[in-house]
């Protein structure tokens, strides 16, 4: 199991933007245009919801908990929710 991946993710403050984030990308929109539109995370959100690679310790736990259960190119089925808000969390590598 890797110790480092790479993510992405939309972050709202309510779950159910959340929610309709996750609709909108099961109808296909792409996540990178709907993190650049939608992110609370203005950092991350201007390149795509893109946090780069990180390690285990590096992330609050729920967050850190979800992004490593993901497969390559899975989305969260679920919003993950943290004291910043609800995340959509996509693994990129």
């Amino acid at each position: 199991m890797s110790n480092k991946i790479k993510c992405s993710h939309i972050l709202v403050q309510k779950h159910s933007e959340a929610l309709a984030v996750l609709d909108r990308l099961k109808k296909g929109e792409s996540f990178s245009k709907l993190a650049q539109e939608l992110s609370q995370d203005k950092g991350s959100g201007k390149r795509g919801g893109d946090l780069g690679y990180f390690t285990r310790g590096m992330m609050v736990k729920p967050f850190e908990e979800a992004a490593f259960k993901l497969e390559k190119g899975q989305i969260t089925s679920e919003p993950v929710k943290t004291e910043f808000g609800y995340h959509i969390i996509k693994r990129v590598d």
